[in-house]
């Protein structure tokens, strides 16, 4: 069994790991940061650590006793547990859902604090590093690629003649493409509501413009889209 101060340095190792990983989350502004990800892999080298104290302590029990020390049996649960963190942090937005990435990290560094806590300093190591250049670089190399974005374009318009045929022209001014489309009126207050389904290669800027010509078109009373 590990002496204290080995067991000592496997918790401050788990901790600094971490809080690696934590920090770079927070630099960007996510919900969880150095000090929830410096707990969570702590947290998970103090379980594998108390796992192999308890398996050492009661391995001498002979066999057919109704008490079994299996030390990969917490470590387990804690796998299982990290997925409600997970959970926490995962959040829709609109048609998006943001919080996957910090969700994975979260699960990654719990991995990393279970292999610190068993004694495997470079597996834990290698793996808290690979993930900071998944976080760091593989985003560089991402944003230089050429991806699609989507979004819903929602607009309440009065009911005038020409007024769809006008929206789909500034959409095709722009090579957006139309991936779907819905269509309501409303008969009462000569309203209609038309949804386009959008997918395009360029983001924020494009989106401005095609917000801007919609809207001064007559007749548009708001334009929505996300």
């Amino acid at each position: 069994m590990a002496s204290d101060p080995e067991i000592i340095v496997r918790l401050l190792l788990a901790s600094v790991l971490g809080g690696l990983v934590g920090l770079e989350r927070e630099v960007h502004g996510r919900e969880a940061g150095i000090r929830t990800y410096l707990l969570v892999a702590l947290g998970s080298a103090l379980i594998m650590v108390v796992s192999e104290v308890l398996f050492f302590k009661y391995q001498g029990m002979i066999a057919g006793e109704f008490v079994r020390v299996d030390p990969g049996r917490i470590a387990a649960q804690a796998v299982t547990g990290i997925g409600f963190l997970g959970a926490g942090v995962i959040i829709r937005y609109g048609n998006s859902i943001r919080g996957l990435t910090t969700a994975a990290c979260m699960w990654v560094t719990c991995a990393v604090g279970l292999a610190i806590g068993s004694g495997y300093y470079i597996y834990g190591s290698v793996v808290s590093f690979v993930t900071l250049f998944s976080l760091i670089a593989l985003k560089m190399v991402r944003e230089k690629l050429s991806t699609d974005w989507y979004r819903d374009l929602t607009v309440l318009s009065e009911e005038l003649d020409g007024q769809f045929e006008r929206l789909q022209a500034i959409i095709e001014k722009y090579g957006v493409k139309v991936t779907g489309f819905s269509l309501r009126k409303d008969r009462q207050k000569q309203e209609i509501v038309v949804n386009f389904r959008l997918r395009f290669h360029t983001a924020e800027p494009l989106d401005r413009s095609i917000l801007n010509e919609t809207y001064a078109i007559p007749g548009i009373k708001s334009v929505e889209l996300k």
